[in-house]
């Protein structure tokens, strides 16, 4: 009853977060890069089971490693970030398949958010609040340089320095993630809960508010779903997402048609 409970809180926390980053995210087109940053984790989740710790913990340094050579290269040769991100992620999950013990792949693959502990879901929640504020304060900033990284710089807002912010919270959203969703399916925490978001919201404070709460719920309804019919407990929190999402089809179809009249 105890683990149930701390999946509970933690997939509350962490879909929220994932939904509200991924507000920002989408807007930036950048919503993929959670995935290959998720397949990046494997070699840390490979430790962490081997080893026997929270999976989170094992997965951040090796997203964060990934997060400052994509964001070094990116400075360096100016390529997009999506084709560095892919540059850096095959090698780690290369690495991860050397090791990582096939019994325990399902886990490293769509995770396993049932094993939850009091310590896991305290770092969760911890971890969950610093983003959220962390992110809420830099949002505007974040904004200006998705509108233009010249406008940002004539405000006197180091674009380079929030871009690096900007990442490493993604970073330590991915290495939460993996807990919930494993390292394959990250990049749809950040993705769906926003898309879906985006149809129903009238402005950007609904838009922002109905993302994390899409995320969050999603993330619960999953949890409680996989107790009853003993699937894995990732693939369900995606599966559901997704109906939410098709959901809300019509109400964009809806916003569309209102705005051409």
């Amino acid at each position: 009853m105890h683990a149930f409970l701390f999946s509970l809180i933690s997939g509350l926390v962490i879909g929220g977060t994932a939904g509200y980053l991924g507000t920002l995210m989408l807007s930036r087109r950048m919503a993929l890069v959670a995935g290959p940053l998720g397949h990046l984790s494997l070699p840390g989740i490979a430790l962490a089971l081997i080893w026997g710790f929270d999976v989170s913990v094992g997965a951040f340094p090796f997203v964060l490693l990934g997060v400052f050579l994509i964001w070094l290269l990116e400075m360096k040769t100016k390529l997009p970030m999506e084709a560095l991100t892919a540059v850096v992620f095959a090698s780690g999950v290369a690495i991860a398949f050397l090791f990582l013990p096939m019994e325990q792949a399902e886990t490293a693959l769509v995770g396993d958010i049932a094993r939850a502990d009091l310590g896991g879901t305290v770092l969760c929640v911890i971890t969950s609040v610093a983003i959220v504020i962390i992110l809420s304060r830099a949002y505007p900033r974040l904004v200006l340089g998705n509108i233009s990284e010249e406008l940002a710089a004539a405000e006197g807002f180091d674009t380079r320095r929030y871009n690096l912010l900007y990442l490493f919270l993604i970073a330590v959203v991915v290495a939460l993630g993996v807990k919930m969703v494993g390292g394959l399916l990250t990049a749809a925490l950040v993705a769906i809960p926003p898309s879906a978001a985006r149809n129903i919201g009238r402005n950007l404070k609904q838009y922002i508010l109905w993302s994390a709460v899409i995320g969050a719920g999603s993330a619960v309804l999953g949890i409680v779903l996989s107790q009853f019919v003993k699937f894995p407990t990732g693939p369900l929190i995606i599966l559901v997402s997704t109906v939410v999402f098709l959901s809300t089809l019509p109400f964009s179809k809806r916003r569309s048609l209102q705005g051409s009249d």
